[in-house]
């Protein structure tokens, strides 16, 4: 069974482009169902029908995400001609609604960029690199692997953009604020010798768990819950705060490197007023009452 799986991961890896991150996730639930119904490869629609009791306890998000590996991974097999037949229709298909991301008020980021700033005037290394982090998560909308992996070539001289590889190794342009190129200056002054932007030991870059160790020790400093600041709640909150200021939605896909704009789509609900108030002034309809 192991090498079916590998072969399914490395076809995801080359042919779609699938994240390290997404082909973990993609293993663990493969494996867990084969812990249940034997060998996957040879499994029939009664073994793959004893999952859904398995998974009973489970969230309806998270047996759709354990069902979606499964599916691909039959298809797969059907594709290479390693099965004639493929038996997911019996696996669950619960009804999910994706969650609205969780964001953080413009006082509560203020209150983080706040704190950062004036830990800065220690004049110590680590305080300018929590600053400069910090500045790219709000500013620029990264996700925490794009940003602790940025080589320092990736920031230019001569423009304030920056050459960000996301999801996929897809690489797209991402523009950075006058603020967070201050901070960047400040940071890149002080930094130790590597090529990451963030170097770590041994030449490595500083680690996902890390920066998100860094954010919640700020948020406490700063007067803010831990459990509600992360790199992905601050990226919510850059194309919230973006999208309430006027951003075209269009524009909002390209920047946070989404691939469909359905995916984007989701960050319409927290200006559901703004949107509201748009169609009471420039509807037709609206200055027609007026004018009556």
């Amino acid at each position: 069974m192991t090498a079916r799986i590998d072969e399914f991961l490395a076809m995801l890896a080359a042919e779609r482009g699938a994240a390290a991150n997404t082909l973990s996730a993609y293993r663990r639930d493969l494996e867990h169902a084969g812990e249940v119904v034997g060998d996957l490869a040879g499994a029939d629609r009664n073994d793959l029908a004893r999952l859904g009791q398995a998974w009973s306890g489970l969230s309806p998000s998270t047996v759709a995400r354990k069902a979606s590996a499964l599916r691909q991974f039959y298809g797969f097999l059907v594709d290479e001609g390693v099965r004639t037949d493929d038996p997911s229709a019996a696996l669950p298909r619960p009804a999910t609604r994706r969650p609205l991301p969780k964001i953080l008020g413009h006082a509560q980021v203020e209150a983080l960029l706040t704190r950062a700033e004036q830990e800065t005037a220690d004049g110590k290394p680590h305080t300018a690199r929590m600053l400069a982090l910090l500045e790219m998560l709000y500013g620029s909308g990264l996700r925490a692997t794009e940003l602790v992996s940025l080589p320092l070539s990736a920031v230019p001289r001569d423009a304030p953009f920056l050459t960000v590889t996301g999801k996929g190794g897809q690489a797209r342009m991402v523009p950075v604020s006058q603020r967070a190129q201050a901070a960047l200056a400040k940071w890149i002054a002080v930094r130790p010798e590597g090529r990451f932007l963030f170097p770590s030991r041994g030449g490595k870059h500083l680690s996902r768990v890390r920066l998100f160790q860094l954010l919640k020790e700020l948020a406490v400093r700063a007067g803010l819950p831990p459990e509600k600041v992360s790199p992905h709640v601050l990226r919510h909150a850059f194309a919230t705060h973006l999208l309430e200021g006027g951003a075209d939605l269009r524009v909002l896909q390209t920047l946070l490197g989404h691939a469909d704009i359905a995916t984007t789509q989701i960050y319409t609900h927290v200006d559901s007023a703004r949107l509201v108030a748009l169609v009471n002034e420039r509807h037709p309809l609206a200055r027609a009452r007026e004018a009556g």
